[in-house]
């Protein structure tokens, strides 16, 4: 794994970049409050995806344990008319890969997982999740956003995901580490034309109480 230069080269602190799976374990250390897998999707995936029409974006929300994700999604999938094909089932196979991945990493017997198609300026407040951790990963469109602040005020300096890259993020809920000041959002792209697609994932301990 190659982690990130020292956090003055990126002018962020507690951020952790690798580029395999094994770098979003680190938001595991103590002086970690996000992680990144910095990676690029198949340039032929890629394409696909930016050229489908989005009313066949896959897109849907429910708690479920990791061992249904497969026939969840695949099912999210065909609701939506995504075409059958290589592209589709790589698309499939790395939802499912996040979802058994994150789980694993912080213990969730449940997931709330969604997948957004978002065209509007959703989220756009810089803000912290009331939440453990999120796994988020934008398969097309803009990544999220994220900075650091001391005060109230947004973040001076602006930093976007990579499309494809999925990030994992400390909320307000996670145990015994003071506040790091990092905050995300979804990129404000409204009026501009761009439809993402989004996948969301969030550990569920109690599904009555998420439901």
């Amino acid at each position: 794994m190659t982690l990130a230069k020292p956090i003055e080269a990126l002018g962020t602190t507690g951020i952790e970049i690798g580029d395999d799976h094994s770098a979003l374990a680190t938001v595991l250390h103590p002086e970690c409050s996000a992680a990144i897998w910095q990676r690029q999707t198949p340039p032929h995936v890629q394409s696909w995806l930016d050229a489908l029409d989005p009313e066949h974006l896959p897109r849907g929300r429910v708690i479920l344990p990791p061992s249904v994700v497969t026939d969840t999604v695949d099912h999210l999938c065909n609701l939506s008319g995504l075409p059958l094909g290589n592209e589709r089932s790589w698309l499939h196979k790395d939802i499912v890969s996040l979802a058994t991945l994150f789980s694993e990493l912080v213990q969730a017997k449940f997931l709330r997982l969604r997948l957004d198609v978002v065209s509007t300026n959703a989220c756009r407040k810089f803000h912290v999740d009331a939440i453990t951790a999120r796994l988020v990963c934008a398969y097309r469109g803009t990544g999220t956003q994220y900075g650091f602040v001391t005060g109230d005020e947004d973040p001076d300096r602006i930093y976007t995901v990579p499309t494809g890259s999925p990030i994992i993020l400390r909320g307000t809920l996670w145990p015994a580490d003071p506040p790091s000041g990092l905050l995300h959002r979804s990129p404000p792209i409204e009026g501009t034309g761009e439809t993402r697609l989004v996948l969301v994932l969030d550990p569920v301990f109690d599904p009555e109480d998420d439901a």
